[in-house]
């Protein structure tokens, strides 16, 4: 029997890198597809790639999401599921250049869906498309955990409403072209190989130097801190959870994000467990050993005070999840921190 074959979008991302590793692990074939744009350092996502193609059933391609040509030749090859990770990621950053959100996220996503839909014309259709979103989509929402089920009406970054926009525009694609359609919404990950740009590894790397680090809303942000491969294994599990059109609204359960009208569902991919940003930082002066220099200052634009997880639904489709503890996953990055850099 042939491997089954899952196309990555993004696999030169944090993200990416760490579910395209899983997949190889577990006898996938993996085509990855990465833009290695310059948001963040480019050596960083190259090594990436360059571990994964050290497996043989790994195929890296370069390119944008938005070539409506790579991706038909891409799916020419038959992957039997599609999993969405490319995007401009960052909040901040979607204040200062919203035009590359535009194009990644909104163009990127629709070139992505019409691929999927041209496929299905096919005798091999993508059995199923899974698509990342985030959890800035519950935007200013208040009332936590945050549910599958909850409005998300009210986007308070640009990011979040093309993340948001993908959603909606997913279901569309979903009801008129009955493509099986899996959103998840992340919340904060973290873990080895993570992003420059996040707030764990511009901690770490201050703390290790001595330099102060920029502490937002004087250190009382509560987050769902989710390390990466208890991410990635809600992912792997969801391929095989292949949402179907309900024939009737009762085949929709209680709680279950399940479209009335489509095979499309969204469900939150986190801890339940929110930490606040002090206790996090804690955990990573106990990793170094080192007390950070804290400079405590104001919410920033954009952000929400709090988020964090109902997982319910998840479990209710999966299983029970693993729930790295937050300490472990700290050290272990701090512990790969160190390995890279040499420090």
């Amino acid at each position: 029997m042939s491997p089954r074959r899952a196309l990555v979008t993004g696999s030169a991302g944090f993200i990416g890198y760490h579910l395209s590793a899983r997949l190889l692990a577990a006898g996938w074939t993996v085509t990855g597809l990465d833009a290695m744009t310059d948001y963040y350092d480019v050596t960083l996502k190259a090594r990436r790639h360059a571990l994964l193609a050290q497996s043989p059933g790994f195929t890296p391609v370069q390119g944008r999401v938005e070539d409506a040509a790579l991706l038909a030749r891409l799916m020419a090859e038959g992957p039997d599921a599609v999993i969405h990770l490319a995007a401009q990621a960052g909040v901040r950053h979607s204040i200062d250049a919203p035009r590359s959100y535009l194009e990644a996220n909104l163009d990127g996503s629709f070139t992505l869906l019409e691929a999927v839909r041209a496929r299905g014309r096919t005798a091999h259709p993508v059995a199923h498309t899974l698509m990342a979103s985030t959890s800035s989509v519950y935007g200013a929402n208040t009332a936590m955990p945050y549910t599958e089920t909850d409005r998300v009406a009210h986007p308070m970054s640009f990011y979040a409403a093309t993340k948001l926009a993908g959603e909606a525009m997913a279901h569309a694609y979903a009801h008129l072209y009955d493509l099986p359609l899996t959103l998840f919404r992340f919340f904060t990950v973290y873990g080895p190989w993570g992003r420059p740009d996040m707030a764990l590894f511009r901690f770490t790397r201050a703390i290790l130097a001595g330099a102060p680090i920029d502490v937002y809303n004087r250190g009382e942000m509560q987050r769902d801190f989710t390390y990466v491969a208890d991410l990635v294994e809600g992912i792997v599990r969801l391929i095989d959870t292949v949402p179907v059109r309900p024939t009737t609204a009762q085949d929709s359960p209680e709680g279950d994000s399940l479209s009335p009208v489509a095979p499309w569902r969204v469900v939150n991919i986190g801890t339940g467990a929110p930490v606040r940003l002090l206790d996090f930082i804690a955990a990573i002066e106990a990793a170094t050993g080192k007390t950070a220099e804290k400079r405590l200052l104001p919410i920033q634009p954009g952000d929400v005070p709090a988020t964090w997880a109902d997982g319910a639904l998840l479990e209710r489709l999966c299983g029970p999840m693993p729930k790295t503890p937050l300490d472990a996953g700290v050290a272990a990055f701090v512990g790969w921190y160190r390995d890279y850099y040499g420090v």
